[in-house]
């Protein structure tokens, strides 16, 4: 395989070597890929649990467990200025 860059990422490639922690354009190039592998394994991780989490929810309303939306905002501000004095109080 033969790969293209542009001279930017060239420059960033041979900085990265010449620090000394890559012996090699290829072992910064391995990095790189595996980092992105990761990142698409994590994003692919996140819309899994956010279908999960929607179907929950939907599951929910067909069982008509459905919350009133000033009545949650109400205790999300409640529980946020807990947390607000909690801390205050530990400084």
């Amino acid at each position: 395989m033969n790969v293209n860059l542009t001279p930017d990422l060239e420059k960033f490639v041979r900085n990265k070597v010449d620090t000394g922690l890559y012996n090699s354009a290829s072992e910064v190039v391995r990095e790189g890929l595996r980092l992105l592998a990761e990142q698409d394994r994590l994003r692919e991780e996140r819309l899994l649990q956010v279908r999960e989490d929607i179907q929950v929810g939907l599951d929910q309303a067909r069982r008509g467990e459905l919350l009133d939306g000033e009545t949650v905002i109400a205790e999300l501000r409640a529980a946020i200025e807990r947390h607000n004095r909690r801390a205050r109080r530990s400084r």
